[in-house]
């Protein structure tokens, strides 16, 4: 795995923890062109952060800085040897946390999340992510990434918000959400 673009372009990554399931290079170069490509300043959550790939790609784009969750160990220490590698460690905050739990106990505001939830994830634990992220999206033009499997399932999404893009890559649905 490396970094797609921006400022840490083409800096490979420390090797994926077991138990992890990243999204691809190629997965996530659609998605930031999909973006807009430049993250000018945005604010990012990074759920489910595996090897912090996604938090990553948007802190090298120009976002303004990232917070990254997850509750493994292995995928904690990944995510900081990655933010050391890129540089990036300065604008990131990394948390070791449940992500349903860090949502609930968090006041933070977000333009951008990107939640990467295991594809065994229950749909109770599925609408409890939606749930959590609703009054955590800031302002107009916020965005919310949500990765499935394309046989998967889909959480129930709040009546203001919409689909704005569908993107498959292999077995990974990435679904592209913003206020209406």
């Amino acid at each position: 795995m490396r970094v797609v673009a921006g400022s840490a372009k083409g800096r490979r990554l420390a090797p994926v923890p077991a138990g992890t399931r990243p999204v691809s290079d190629r997965a996530r170069e659609g998605l930031f062109s999909s973006l807009g490509g430049s993250m000018g300043g945005s604010v990012v959550l990074d759920l489910y952060a595996g090897t912090g790939a996604l938090g990553l790609e948007a802190l090298s784009r120009g976002a303004a800085s990232a917070t990254l969750v997850d509750s493994s160990p292995g995928a904690i220490r990944t995510i900081r040897a990655n933010l050391e590698l890129t540089g990036l460690a300065g604008r990131a905050t990394v948390h070791k946390r449940d992500v349903l739990r860090f949502l609930r106990d968090s006041t933070e505001t977000f333009t951008l999340v990107m939640a990467d939830p295991p594809y065994d994830t229950s749909l109770g634990d599925l609408n409890a992510l939606v749930g959590g992220l609703i009054g955590r999206l800031r302002g107009p033009g916020w965005r919310l990434v949500l990765t499935r499997p394309v046989k998967g399932y889909t959480p129930v999404i709040p009546v203001d918000w919409r689909l704005a893009r569908e993107l498959r890559y292999g077995d990974t649905l990435v679904l592209v959400y913003e206020e209406v």
